[in-house]
């Protein structure tokens, strides 16, 4: 039996905006197995967004259930969430979001320091973890001496480092060419291959291909849920 790390039923969500109500997510209901790696797309204003932060507990539902790896977050304070959020996912977002004063292994670092892991130990996995990404010659360098692809690498480790259960990739190309693009969607299947279930926001066909199975929402639905029979690398 496969072994559910999202199990998401009937969540809707909505937002006021002054006197109305925008219904961001209409009943969706979705489950995710550990392992798989997946793409979410859509239009702007599909939902996707929305399913993204409700998923990555960056936002809660208006209604429904959100099951992360066993644990019930549907309704969990602010703080309950952050404590989630720092064991159980690692989050890559597209504009790498690292801190310019700290070097690339401080960076990999600091999600250790608020799981409270010792020096040494938090150390020893950050360096480990750039190893992985191939930036064993890069850890002191500051981000404004990386390239492009060289900061997203250092935020997929830094993703990578607390083994979340969920990997959760907004855009993960959207500010880089397309030969850094395909380097690190190379990297992306490296990591699925070992075992990570990640999941995908993008609008763009060519990144989704990358995926093994495609969901597609629109107007805050559902519309296909799809195998990719035939993903790159």
């Amino acid at each position: 039996m496969k072994e559910k790390v999202i199990e998401i039923e009937n969540i809707v969500k909505n937002y006021k905006v002054g006197t109305q109500v925008v219904r961001a997510l209409r009943s969706v209901s979705l489950t995710i197995n550990r392992g798989e790696y997946v793409a979410i797309m859509g239009a702007s204003g599909s939902g996707k967004s929305t399913l993204m932060n409700v998923i990555g507990c960056l936002d809660t539902p208006t209604s429904g259930k959100y099951v992360l790896n066993g644990k019930d977050v549907s309704s969990l304070s602010d703080n309950e969430l952050a404590e989630i959020r720092n064991s159980e996912i690692g989050f890559i977002f597209q504009v790498f979001n690292l801190l310019p004063r700290n070097t690339a292994l401080e960076n990999v670092m600091l999600p250790l320091v608020y799981a409270g892991v010792r020096k040494n130990e938090r150390m020893k996995r950050a360096e480990e973890t750039l190893v992985d990404v191939g930036l064993q010659d890069r850890m002191e360098h500051r981000p404004n001496e990386l390239s492009g692809g060289q900061r997203q690498r250092v935020a997929i480790a830094r993703a990578l480092v607390n083994k979340p259960s969920l990997l959760l990739a907004d855009e993960p190309t959207g500010n880089l060419d397309s030969k850094i693009s395909e380097e690190i969607m190379k990297l992306f299947a490296d990591i699925h291959r070992k075992g990570n279930t990640l999941l995908m926001v993008t609008h763009e066909e060519d990144i989704a291909r990358h995926a093994h199975r495609i969901i597609r929402l629109k107007d805050g639905e559902i519309d296909s849920d799809t195998i990719n029979e035939n993903p790159v690398y």
